[in-house]
């Protein structure tokens, strides 16, 4: 299983440096987890630079993968996970979201640096 963090599918719909890389675990739609919280900072990211219309048309890409909706114990294992590793709120859901389906995360963002289960491509 494959999980596209906010910065991943930013990349890709901007077709930015890294969009390739993004394109491996989006193409394969079956294999696709989308923690709720990726879709709310995508659709409010790309609505303040491209208008809901696009807001709602990245959205609907994002939910032909599977969407995980934030549980208690994603919640639980999220907030322990940021008091250990002082991570941001929605980066302790989705690296908790990621840990509890046993996927691997695809990002940009430096805070996932270096852990087992992500695949971290700095931004060019």
């Amino acid at each position: 299983m494959n999980i596209v963090d906010s910065s991943g599918w930013l990349e890709y719909f901007a077709d930015g440096p890294n969009a390739d890389r993004f394109a491996v675990p989006l193409g394969n739609v079956a294999e696709l987890l989308v923690p709720s919280i990726t879709l709310y900072e995508v659709f409010k990211i790309v609505c303040r630079q491209r208008g809901e219309d696009a807001a709602l048309q990245a959205v609907a890409m994002m939910q032909q993968g599977k969407v995980i909706e934030l549980s208690s114990s994603i919640a639980l294992l999220a907030a322990k996970l940021s008091l250990d590793l002082k991570t941001p709120m929605a980066d302790s859901i989705i690296l908790a979201t990621t840990q509890i389906h046993v996927a691997v995360l695809w990002t940009q963002d430096k805070d996932f640096e270096g852990f087992s289960e992500v695949k971290y491509f700095p931004k060019v």
